[in-house]
């Protein structure tokens, strides 16, 4: 791989890698400016190879169960299978093969690859507005979201950013409700006491 060329400040010219970190500055070869051109030695070294774990080096040697041509560095502490580096998974300070991390995250053993959540907030706005086209039925919803709401106030909202206005519009309309209620039955039993 070649270095990648600087041009010229003033012509746009490509300099020579001659030029490149001199002791002293040069002229450009296409207009003669006087050109210092100071870079880090690593841009004029190619890039190495990458690695994807160590060949197994001696016959003997241990590979990896998901990779025989690999060198195994560490066996899973759940299965005990020899491992490479790239299959190496470490979590919480435990060596875990992919097959144990999957089965793992399955059982909910793992709660750092939680990729979902129940979220209340919702519950308690839907549990708040749905009923509201069935008026009566608000009598049982409202108090359950509230109760929602309330209780898990502080719980994580969502894998994903959000914000807590749905559990703040759930308490109110709910409160809203259960006030309305409230006044229902108090109006009802003062007219039933004025009758008699």
């Amino acid at each position: 791989m070649t270095p990648r060329l600087i041009a010229c400040t003033k012509c746009e010219a490509a300099l020579p890698p001659a030029l490149y970190n001199a002791p002293e500055p040069g002229r450009c070869p296409g207009c003669g400016a006087v050109e210092e051109v100071e870079i880090f030695p690593a841009a004029l070294c190619p890039p190495g190879p990458g690695s994807a774990g160590e060949a197994v080096l001696v016959d003997g040697e241990a590979g990896c169960f998901y990779h025989p041509a690999k060198k195994a560095v560490v066996p899973c502490e759940s299965c005990g299978r020899f491992l490479c580096a790239v299959c190496d998974v470490e979590m919480n300070g435990r060596h875990l093969c992919p097959g144990c991390l999957e089965s793992g995250k399955k059982k909910g053993q793992f709660k750092q690859l939680e990729n979902r959540r129940t979220l209340y907030d919702s519950m308690a706005l839907a549990l708040a507005l749905y009923p509201m086209i069935i008026i009566w039925l608000t009598i049982i919803t409202a108090p359950i979201a509230l109760y929602i709401a309330v209780r898990y106030w502080n719980a994580p909202l969502s894998v994903v950013r959000r914000s807590k206005w749905r559990a703040g519009l759930a308490i109110t309309i709910a409160l809203l409700q259960i006030v309305g209620w409230v006044a229902m039955f108090y109006t009802i039993a003062h007219a039933s006491d004025r009758t008699r």
